[in-house]
């Protein structure tokens, strides 16, 4: 079977017990388009923010998770460790986030000729990789 797709782009849901600063990361410091703020179904609110043809939802419970995603880097915990963005602005980036007060976790690196990446923890601890080429 090959999936026969419908739109060019995925959609991520990021789940919060932290909404506000969370949307200040992604929709403020980021830049990405806000569409709506929605009820989810389970109960709480869900806030749809626009990452190119990507839909990236940020998802506030009610009540709160009782458990946090596990913690640390890449190699640390098996399952979604992090995501990627390609850039054209990534030291801008970089500065910014770190300005913002996101931990660094892998600085400016050039992993392959032409291509250089750098690595942030949002302020939930997710890792969020940005790739510029060229």
């Amino acid at each position: 079977m090959t999936v026969q797709l419908t739109k060019t782009a995925i959609d991520i849901e990021i789940v919060t017990a932290n909404g506000a600063v969370m949307l200040s990361f992604y929709k403020d410091l980021l830049g990405f388009r806000h569409e709506a703020d929605i009820p989810f179904p389970a109960g709480g609110t869900m806030h749809r923010l626009w990452c190119g043809d990507s839909l990236i939802k940020i998802v506030v419970p009610e009540p709160a998770p009782s458990k946090k995603a596990e913690q640390g880097g890449i190699p640390d915990a098996s399952g979604y460790r992090y995501w990627t963005m390609s850039v054209d602005n990534l030291e801008q980036i970089m500065t910014e986030c770190q300005t913002f007060g996101s931990e660094v976790v892998i600085p400016l690196t050039e992993i392959r000729s032409g291509v250089t990446i750098g690595i942030v923890r949002d302020p939930d601890g997710n890792l969020v990789e940005f790739l510029q080429q060229g």
